[in-house]
């Protein structure tokens, strides 16, 4: 007599990198004031002019939180794509989930995809805060700023250390 194949597939003891939580819509609970916060922190620091600040601030910020998640999706769904093209490297797949610091190609990798990320908050928050009105050295002063200071520099967390 023939087994029959069934097409199930069993995980034990499933744990996940911290930069795969940005797609758990319930931590968008926690995740979005931080972010509006930091941003906020980040756009008042970066304007010159006073008297803009406060107005500017109010009105364009969330426009520019939105492009910040935008771009943390992209750095993580390039991340998972990497570990979904490298399934068979358990030594890099785990070190990018769980240990960058502990393999030079992961941490690399890690690297180009908050790079990535930043690159995409540069032209987001450009496209943004031209379209808002600010002159191009100062939007390209505040765009900067916002992409160096808001990259997901999260991604380069060691998720072990939640897990041991």
């Amino acid at each position: 007599m023939r087994e029959k194949k069934t097409n199930i597939t069993k995980y034990y003891n499933v744990l996940f990198p911290i930069w795969m939580l940005i797609w758990y819509p319930f931590l968008f609970i926690l995740l979005i004031p931080a972010n509006y916060l930091m941003d906020t922190f980040v756009l008042s620091f970066s304007l010159k002019d006073e008297s803009i600040r406060k107005p500017f601030r109010r009105k364009h910020t969330w426009k520019i939180c939105l492009m910040g998640f935008l771009a943390d999706f992209i750095g993580s769904a390039f991340l998972f794509a990497v570990i979904m093209l490298t399934e068979g490297n358990n030594d890099l797949v785990n070190a990018i989930c769980y240990d960058p610091f502990n393999n030079v190609l992961a941490f690399l990798i890690i690297v180009i995809a908050i790079a990535l990320s930043a690159v995409v908050i540069y032209f987001g928050d450009l496209w943004i805060l031209k379209k808002a009105g600010l002159d191009d050295v100062q939007a390209k002063r505040s765009a900067l700023f916002m992409a160096i200071l808001t990259a997901p520099y999260l991604f380069l967390f060691p998720t072990k250390l939640i897990y041991q």
